[in-house]
């Protein structure tokens, strides 16, 4: 093992440590993406079918995919961050060896693993429990589910710099929840939304991590070949934006 992968371990196992230990992170991460999943499917039974081309069952595991990302990786890690940076634990991780890409690699790790792992339970288990069939492209899939955690864990770094406190976590994280909501597809299918609408929310953050996710589980022919380049692109844009936000703006510690 390097010394790279030793020190994102034990960041890591320690990182877990605490999390099992803060009931209400804990919540979110286990059992808020299943209670969100079970609303999403019963709000999507009240759709019209023409509004619901994919089928009920299908938007479930589309929307429910990113519902798990948008909790366990976003809002959780925001709500870590910041619990972090105000007891100085950043600080002084910075004090020592690790790269400040590490202990904040390190800090996400669980949430990672989290994610994955329940990303992987929706797959197997989500096509038997909804009568659905199993993903089309399960390579685009998991692509835009390792783009989604890339992502949403940057911007929850981002997000910490207007985030004073942890209690404040859930205000500043609601609207970008509110948006994806709605614009990204993960409560309401994209198809659902007017043309012009729909080609100002394929540009949201999330727009493009989505419609790898449909793809991957209806194929390319529910999104269309052109459009999935676009939101490969769209998604590696907002990637790089979210990098170079934490590196130009992220605080260690809190402010005085």
């Amino acid at each position: 093992m390097t010394a790279t992968a030793a020190r994102l371990t034990a960041l890591g196992r320690a990182e877990l440590t605490l999390l099992s230990r803060n009931r209400n992170n804990l919540f979110i991460a286990l059992l808020m993406p299943v209670l969100m999943i079970f609303l999403l499917r019963q709000s999507l039974s009240g759709l019209d079918d023409d509004k619901v081309p994919m089928g009920i069952g299908g938007a479930t595991l589309v929307g429910g995919t990113g519902m798990v990302l948008m909790l366990v990786v976003y809002m959780s890690l925001v709500s870590t961050l910041v619990a972090r940076r105000d007891e100085l634990v950043l600080k002084r991780l910075r004090t020592g060896e690790a790269r400040d890409i590490e202990i904040l690699a390190g800090g996400a790790l669980p949430a990672t693993v989290i994610a994955l792992v329940q990303c992987a339970v929706l797959t197997v288990a989500g096509p038997f429990a909804l009568d659905t069939a199993a993903p089309d492209r399960p390579d685009l899939l998991i692509l835009g589910v390792l783009g989604g955690i890339v992502l949403l864990a940057a911007l929850a770094t981002v997000t910490t710099v207007i985030t004073r406190s942890v209690e404040s976590a859930g205000l500043t994280t609601l609207p970008f929840f509110l948006v994806s909501s709605v614009g990204s597809g993960l409560m309401l299918p994209a198809g659902s939304l007017p043309d012009p609408l729909a080609a100002v929310c394929s540009l949201l953050p999330l727009s493009g991590v989505m419609d790898l996710i449909r793809a991957g589980w209806l194929g390319v022919a529910e999104v269309g070949a052109k459009d999935l380049l676009g939101a490969g692109i769209t998604t590696v844009a907002w990637i790089v934006l979210s990098v170079f936000a934490v590196q130009r703006w992220f605080r260690w510690e809190p402010r005085r």
